[in-house]
């Protein structure tokens, strides 16, 4: 029986993440349902019905690699944005105060319970929108920078909120947080001498979870705050990416637990599941305050809908506070989180689809003025685009400079555009899966066109606005698999380079010239 309690919860979460996948939703609304599911008939199968210290361990140290990985890809100038500071601070204002009035206004509760509630509900969840964030490569995206920054500053004030609801203060010893600077020699020194394998994981996870994790538990701050520290310290590292590629494997598995874990807080009943339906139609404000305090702050509609879209979802920190303060609104507080899980997920899923519906409507509420970030690009006199400027697209754009070909490359992370730019390379900042850059750019002057982005959606994108906007020269795209090659051809691309094929064609033909010298 002790097999059947790790062997089950994990085939319920495989099982429900295929079928959802099957209908087009991503696999954590499926384990979310699994979650219920093992809370529903569980105890039939010899399973406890709710979460136990195992799942709740593994949950949590999903959580905290997970933090730890925003934190490697964060730059703490992004915080102190206008745009993020006062985003966060507005909607936690308004929208707790309307949630609590609201509450107010449709039960019995006291002040203080409401109050409390309007607060649960006033986050969105740092988990889901950075895993959603994560999966379309658009953490290092303007509006996805925007977005985990407000998301921050949501978590701070959730932890000044506990602090004070909970009567627990910080102990004496958490003002050694501020010493944690002083340790970057050290911990950049760790990550010169890891290696790249397991002992560069392993670290990470000891950062992660011990460092992080543990020590901030230890002097009364939270975990998840400390997991998220120790990333940031190490995000101007240059291994820090393959770091978090490390830790990637690991952390989506131990990430199920944390949406099993929700699922099984408890089975609702009638008045937690109207409570839940009523806050789920509430949802679409959350998202609407959002979108017109981001175009307040002079984004464009399409990074401020992609943002708001990305916000809109209840916390999983309404759990935290539920255990702390509102034991009695746990089970539906969970329901809501749920909820807004499956009705987020697949709307972020489909967000560029929903903005290219609604930008005609959406744009009649942009300011007349841009962000400094969203100014459109101009190309110059380069013949030659290469769009991505990753490992692929900066070998590309070598080989082209040193053949004096006049090409430019474009990124949508700013922090690589800036490196590339102290490299003497010509590359500009723009999204390609930005609608507004392809009504903006000029491409007259391109002869050919490398899409080199790591995602395929974009490249997609990409090659379709170029047919659309009438440029009939080559565009060549690298890809790893056969069938997506396929795929970019029927958007428009004339060739298509397979990745791994070419690596190793390129190994056999510096063998054959070491073999045969002035045959190749």
């Amino acid at each position: 029986m002790s097999a059947l309690i790790e062997v089950l919860p994990l085939s319920f979460a495989f099982v429900f993440g295929m079928l959802v996948r099957q209908i087009g939703l991503p696999p954590l609304v499926g384990f979310l349902a699994a979650g219920f599911a093992l809370n529903a008939y569980g105890p039939g199968l010899g399973l406890p019905d709710e979460a136990g210290p195992v799942l709740e361990h593994v949950a949590h140290m999903g959580v905290l690699l997970l933090l730890f990985t925003v934190g490697l890809k964060l730059k703490i100038k992004s915080l102190l944005q206008p745009v993020v500071l006062g985003g966060a601070l507005l909607h936690f204002v308004f929208t707790t105060g309307v949630f609590a009035l609201g509450i107010l206004a449709l039960t019995q509760l006291d002040r203080q319970t409401a109050l409390m509630l309007g607060v649960a509900l006033a986050f969105s969840s740092t988990v889901l929108a950075a895993k959603v964030l994560e999966s379309k490569r658009e953490l290092r995206a303007f509006h996805g920078r925007v977005a985990i920054g407000i998301l921050i500053i949501q978590d701070l004030i959730a932890l000044a909120v506990l602090s004070l609801a909970g009567g627990h203060t910080p102990s004496p010893w958490a003002l050694g947080v501020f010493a944690l600077p002083l340790l970057k020699p050290l911990l950049y020194w760790l990550m010169d001498v890891a290696g790249h394998e397991e002992l560069l994981v392993l670290m990470g996870m000891i950062l992660a979870v011990a460092l992080g994790g543990l020590g901030f538990e230890l002097v009364g701050l939270s975990p998840e705050l400390g997991a998220l520290i120790m990333g940031v310290l190490l995000a101007e590292h240059p291994r820090a990416q393959e770091l978090s590629q490390a830790l990637w494997g690991i952390k989506e598995i131990l990430l199920i637990g944390f949406f099993l874990q929700i699922g099984m807080a408890g089975l609702p009943d009638a008045e937690a599941l109207t409570f839940a339906l009523v806050m789920g139609l509430a949802l679409p404000l959350k998202g609407l305050v959002f979108f017109f305090l981001l175009t307040l702050f002079r984004l464009r509609a399409r990074n401020a809908f992609l943002g708001a879209l990305s916000l809109t979802c209840y916390s999983e920190f309404g759990l935290i506070v539920a255990a702390g303060v509102l034991e009695e609104w746990l089970v539906p507080l969970a329901i809501t989180v749920a909820v807004s899980f499956v009705v987020a997920a697949p709307l972020n899923r489909l967000a560029h689809p929903l903005f290219d519906r609604l930008e005609g409507f959406l744009r009649r509420f942009e300011s007349q003025t841009k962000h400094p970030d969203e100014q459109p690009v101009s190309l110059g006199r380069s013949d030659l685009l290469i769009m991505g400027m990753g490992r692929t697209g900066s070998a590309a754009y070598d080989f082209l400079a040193e053949r004096r070909a006049r090409v430019v490359g474009l990124d949508a992370d700013p922090n690589k555009v800036s490196k590339h730019q102290q490299a003497g390379r010509r590359v500009v900042y723009a999204d390609a899966e930005d609608i507004g850059f392809w009504h903006a750019i000029d491409i007259s002057r391109i002869k050919a066109v490398i899409l080199a982005m790591p995602e395929m959606e974009g490249k997609i994108m990409a090659a379709r606005q170029l047919r659309r906007l009438g440029f009939g020269g080559p565009i060549v795209a690298n890809t790893l698999y056969d069938d997506e090659a396929e795929t970019l051809r029927e958007a428009g691309a004339n060739e298509t380079y397979l990745t791994m094929t070419g690596a190793g064609i390129g190994l056999a033909e510096k063998t054959w010239e070491a073999f045969h010298p002035g045959r190749a």
